[in-house]
């Protein structure tokens, strides 16, 4: 008697990588059982990451290299990367647990579909469907939209009408699609209006969904990764191949190296497991409930919450970090919220906070993560103008004379903002930072980017895609919303506003810890004035720091742009070079979300 041929189910994952509050998961459960097997794929895409690392020996890539459209920077850089990669492995082992599997491949979303239909077979002689289904979340991004609609095509194309090709709402975010009261094209261009429509935010939230505590078993039969790339058998395997093509991450000169002291971060390890950690211990510290007083922080480890990153890759979603709030602020094991979590935590300690309500530090990640939802929602409205130069208003009065890099003088300063050269200690620190750990301040980056753009005069998207290389928690529509806010292109309600960089480190890094902490040739200067300018510094003092060889000497005596300010608070640094504060205090990339 013939067995009866799988009836497969296609899982193709994308920034979904979790198991708790995850959309295709949960309908799972409702699908009349017409699946036997589900096949999880998850695939790297050549056009938003390098892959020609996955190469068999001697092979040429089929693909040109995933480069910035702009500046032609590497679209994924190796601190992402190797993110990736962990979050990649990490659901790997967790369907593994369940009796699964996530089969990890190289190619074109349409192609790898495609192909694999083709080898798994898409009807059997008896004209049943082998595989039954192919399901996707819907990720709102030009590119991700493209992609959706090419693996449609490979579904209709080789199906022939016998495969079942469903989309599903990407439920990433804090407020769910169906409870807005607008569409898209709706929504307000400043985000405050935006806000009123979902208050209360406390109460306007769904309750997460489980995760699955079964799986149909993988099918017996894998479709192999189409020539000319293999898939390596280790986590180990997988971060090599993404790490071989991207030695020097673009950057010209020689390479920068971590200062005495300095250590790249260690909270960014990829993945479900690795995140809900994180969730628990801001709440287990009190970090979270006194995060409205330290958001604005430079220096440490426990100022901000730092969830952007595992947001961004899914591995877990807005609701599930209110959720564990939630539970917080009404004296409830907040730990329930998050499963997935180590089972050897013991009892839940009552910190700051614990059964408290929600309090300014609870409800200001609250207001971070509605940000996040805005500038999908955004993304979603203006489609392509999110990558444009003249930003969401497209107007050509939007044009601010931003140079780019055709310029010889133009390229060299831009170079310098790149290295952390330019003389400014703020912005020096932050550059330096972001290199070597892929990650800094929200602070720092809303003074970076304002910099770059209004102080520069550079094109903007140069400084949104060497952040899109370099942050291990770049999300596209955070980044480039936030990029556009700072050069006034996009929402900021009052886009001429700019940031004086010195002003700034006065206000947050009063004695310049955070600046000596990253540029290391300034840590022998006295004072605060020569490490916010470093060419005021006396004749001694400017010796020492160019003895120190590197780019220290060009910083000292051309840094690129002079910013004038004394260092007297009670000036107030009004005007061109004010604070650049306001109620949002400007809008760089946050970092908290």
């Amino acid at each position: 008697m013939t067995a009866e041929a799988p009836r497969i189910l296609l899982l193709v994952l994308r920034r979904d990588l979790r198991l708790a509050d995850n959309p295709l998961l949960h309908a799972l459960r409702n699908t009349n059982n017409k699946h036997t097997h589900v096949l999880p794929v998850y695939i790297f895409n050549p056009q938003q990451i390098e892959v020609s690392g996955f190469l068999k020996l001697d092979a040429k890539s089929p693909y040109p290299e995933a480069r910035s459209r702009v500046g032609g920077f590497w679209r994924c850089g190796p601190h992402r990367a190797r993110f990736v990669a962990e979050c990649v492995w990490d659901l790997k082992e967790s369907l593994g647990k369940m009796g699964s599997d996530l089969i990890v491949r190289v190619g074109l979303g349409r192609e790898v579909v495609a192909a694999m239909l083709q080898q798994i077979g898409a009807r059997d002689a008896d004209g049943a469907g082998k595989v039954v289904g192919v399901w996707m979340t819907r990720d709102h991004g030009t590119e991700e939209m493209s992609e959706e609609r090419g693996v449609r095509r490979s579904v209709e194309a080789v199906g022939e009408g016998a495969i079942e090709f469903r989309v599903f709402e990407n439920e990433s975010y804090l407020i769910h699609r169906d409870d807005l009261t607008m569409e898209p094209k709706e929504v307000p261009d400043v985000f405050t209006h935006f806000r009123k429509t979902v208050e209360p935010l406390r109460g306007n939230i769904r309750e997460p969904y489980p995760p699955p505590t079964s799986i149909a078993p993988i099918p017996p039969h894998i479709p192999a990764q189409k020539a000319p790339f293999e898939i390596p058998d280790s986590l180990g395997g997988l971060i090599a191949a993404l790490l071989k093509p991207l030695t020097g991450v673009d950057l010209p000169g020689p390479p920068l190296t971590l200062p005495p002291g300095a250590k790249t971060t260690p909270l960014f390890k990829g993945g479900e497991t690795a995140g809900l950690e994180r969730i628990d211990y801001m709440l287990s510290s009190g970090a979270m409930t006194t995060y409205k007083d330290t958001r604005n922080g430079l220096l440490g480890e426990d100022f901000s919450c730092r969830f952007a990153a595992w947001l961004a890759q899914g591995c877990f979603s807005a609701k599930t970090v209110h959720k564990a709030i939630y539970e917080f602020e009404e004296g409830r094991d907040w730990r329930s919220a998050l499963p997935g979590l180590s089972s050897n935590k013991g009892s839940t300690p009552h910190s700051a906070g614990f059964g408290k309500g929600e309090n300014n530090g609870t409800a200001a990640v609250r207001f971070e993560l509605l940000w996040r939802d805005y500038f999908y929602l955004c993304m979603l409205k203006f489609g392509a103008a999110t990558f444009a130069r003249s930003g969401y208003r497209d107007s050509s009065d939007n044009d601010h004379g931003w140079k780019t890099l055709a310029d010889p003088r133009t390229s060299a300063a831009f170079v310098r903002w790149q290295r952390g050269s330019t003389g400014v200690g703020l912005v020096d620190a932050s550059m330096r930072e972001l290199y070597l750990t892929g990650w800094t301040s929200n602070r720092a980056r809303q003074n970076v980017a304002s910099f770059l753009a209004k102080r520069m005069c550079l094109d903007w998207r140069l400084g949104a895609e060497w952040y899109e290389c370099l942050l291990v928690d770049y999300d596209a529509a955070s980044n480039w919303g936030n990029w556009q806010y700072v050069a006034g292109v996009g929402n900021d309600p009052r886009g001429e506003r700019i940031f004086n960089q010195v002003k700034q480190a006065y206000d947050y890094d009063p004695q310049g810890k955070y600046i000596r902490h990253w540029v290391e040739e300034l840590r022998g200067v006295e004072g605060a004035e020569g490490v916010f300018q470093c060419w005021k510094l006396g004749m001694g003092e400017r010796e020492a720091v160019v003895n120190m060889g590197g780019d220290a000497r060009i910083a000292v005596e051309d840094p690129v742009v002079k910013i004038e300010y004394g260092g007297s608070r009670s000036r107030g640094g009004r005007g061109r070079g004010g604070r650049g504060r306001g109620r949002r205090g400007g809008r760089g990339e946050r970092s908290e979300r």
